[in-house]
């Protein structure tokens, strides 16, 4: 039996094997062809989406996993102003482990990096639960949110950008969804646009799988850390992604579908009824952008006896 040919090589009458399968689109790839399809869907949905340009400086908020360290590498080969930021949450191990991956890509691409940690800042995500009734997932969110605009915005960023793939995005549109929640699924778009002290925020792996990340970051040959953060092992975004997994496989495209239906089709009405926004003020304590007087960072330290 003759091998599979990659469709772009066939087209063209070359001869180089298949190494990616992508059922959703119904291609085969060789390595080569495969890094520079998904380098221009990830330029074509920056265009599409306005999310930058390469006038702009862009933070890449980096956690040492697959998705964040392929963006940030990617965004270097296409010639953007990119830098990182590690945060790092103080979970023994896993914490140290995933900072050195983003260090290791820091010096690879010449690129700064700068880190926060949660242990000099406030306390490692593990004992800070102690002072806050919300799951660890909800809680470390919040905090990283503050300290990446926080970061972006001191060192004069202008855009700030995260790895959040298809996987993770379908993963959270089914539940909203599902709960019918009509404001977040209002806020659930590609690109957040810049509000006051709030700098734009964008995700330009929205339309790469996880699969497709994974293979991107293993083929430039990057380090990443593997395991799920210790925290998010009973987070219901895992049982999701497990769920659209399976529609996945017998139905290839079932997510990409999904998801571009729902931006397409939705997401322009909700945002159209919600466009009202909420009022937002300055923290008295530290000067970030809240919705209350004390921001919810400073509320922490307070209960911390850090402030």
């Amino acid at each position: 039996m003759t091998p599979p040919k990659c469709t772009i090589c066939k087209a063209k009458g070359t001869n180089f094997p298949v190494q990616v399968l992508l059922p959703s689109y119904n291609l085969k790839l060789c390595r080569g062809h495969f890094l520079e399809w998904l380098e221009g869907r990830v330029e074509d949905t920056i265009r599409h989406f306005r999310m930058f340009t390469k006038r702009d400086r862009i933070l890449v908020a980096v956690s040492g996993g697959k998705d964040s360290l392929g963006l940030w590498f990617l965004l270097h080969r296409l010639g953007y102003d990119a830098d990182g930021l590690y945060i790092d949450l103080g979970i023994p191990e896993y914490s140290s482990q995933s900072r050195r991956y983003a260090q290791d890509l820091a010096e690879r691409i010449q690129r700064t990096l700068y880190v926060v940690s949660l242990s000099e800042e406030l306390a490692p995500i593990g004992d800070m639960k102690q002072w806050s009734r919300k799951p660890a997932c909800s809680l470390c969110g919040t905090v990283k949110r503050y300290y990446m605009n926080r970061v972006a915005r001191e060192k004069g960023y202008t855009v700030l950008a995260t790895g959040h793939n298809l996987d993770d995005e379908v993963a959270v549109l089914w539940n909203n969804v599902l709960q019918w929640n009509m404001e977040y699924l209002a806020r659930q778009y590609p690109v957040l646009p810049a509000e006051g002290p709030f700098l734009k925020k964008v995700k330009p792996l929205c339309r790469i799988s996880e699969k497709e990340s994974a293979l991107y970051t293993i083929f430039n040959g990057i380090s990443y850390i593997k395991p799920e953060c210790p925290y998010s092992v009973n987070a219901s975004s895992l049982e999701n992604k497990k769920f659209l997994q399976q529609l996945e496989e017998a139905r290839p495209g079932t997510k990409i579908t999904f998801y571009t239906g729902f931006l397409r089709e939705l997401a322009p009405l909700l945002q159209e009824k919600t466009r009202e926004t909420t009022e937002l003020t300055l923290c008295r304590v530290c000067g970030e952008p809240t919705t209350t007087e004390v921001c919810s960072v400073c509320q922490l330290k307070q209960k911390m006896g850090r402030i």
